[in-house]
Order: structure tokens, then C-alpha cells, then sequence
């Protein structure tokens, strides 16, 4: 024991790294949580300028209700915010082709409703989708200055 009182470095070594682990822990649980809306919009704004255009086809349109508005509670940022608004989320599930592979994704696009006609959506409808190329199963077919929905 007195060995290891009389390594000073040791000891300062020891006691930084239980401040920066304790530093680290502290940030984990204090940081605010994302908002959903912000963080969609950040990656249709990225997709939009650097995706690819691909054709692709309209498989559904659906109006599913707003989630509950509830608050939990997260571990290292696994918490959520719910959405500002309460009102009923419309989908659009699409389907595209790239280099021989399908995808069959859906994009939620309330707040988008001026760049869309939805009253001339319907099911197998041509639409455009931007894809991101390094990873073609992120992609939009709406984005607030641009629709790939004809």
C-alpha cells in the first residue's frame, strides 16, 4: 500500500480517469434529447443534395393517428422527445430498384402537404425517389423544396 501511495503519476493517472469517466456518465444523462421533426428534416435536406434520382413506384398511401405524447426516461440518449404536433401522420410507402436490389420503404411526409397533390396519389403511381449513394436504403421521394410524387 505504501508503494502505491508513493507512485504520485499512478495515482494522478487513476484519478483523471475517474473524473473524465465521471464527466462522461454526467453528459450522458444530462444532454437534451433530439427532436424528431429536426432530425428529419436534417436528413431530407442531406439527401436532398447529395442523392441520386432513381425511378420508383407509389405501393401505399396511409393516414395513421399521431403516436401518444409521452416522455421517457433513456440510457446514453436513447431518450425521445415526442412530436410537436398531434395530428394524424400521413405515409407513403415506395419502392425502387438499385443495381438489381428492391427496397420497400415509407416516408412520413405531414408538414410536406405543399409539395404533394395527395388527392392524385395513387397506388402503383410513378414517383421519382433521391437515394444517397453510399447507402441506398436511406431515401426520400418529398423534400420541402423538392417532390418526386408527379
Amino acid at each position: 500500500m505504501k508503494e502505491l501511495l508513493a507512485d504520485w503519476k499512478l495515482l494522478l493517472m487513476i484519478g483523471g480517469g475517474s473524473l473524465a469517466a465521471l464527466a462522461l456518465i454526467a453528459y450522458a444523462f444530462a444532454r437534451p434529447a433530439a427532436d424528431p421533426e429536426a432530425e428529419e428534416r436534417k436528413r431530407r435536406l442531406h439527401l436532398n443534395l447529395i442523392g441520386r434520382i432513381a425511378e420508383g413506384q407509389v405501393v401505399e398511401l396511409a393516414q395513421h393517428p399521431a403516436p401518444p405524447a409521452e416522455k421517457r426516461g433513456g440510457f446514453f440518449g436513447t431518450r425521445s422527445q415526442p412530436l410537436a404536433d398531434n395530428r394524424p401522420r400521413s405515409l407513403v410507402s415506395y419502392s425502387y430498384s438499385i443495381s438489381g436490389v428492391t427496397y420497400h420503404t415509407a416516408q412520413d411526409i405531414t408538414g410536406l402537404e405543399s409539395q404533394v397533390r395527395v388527392e392524385r396519389l395513387v397506388t402503383g403511381y410513378p414517383t421519382s425517389v433521391k437515394y444517397d449513394p453510399a447507402n441506398p436504403s436511406d431515401s426520400i421521394v418529398v423534400a420541402d423544396d423538392w417532390s418526386g410524387l408527379r
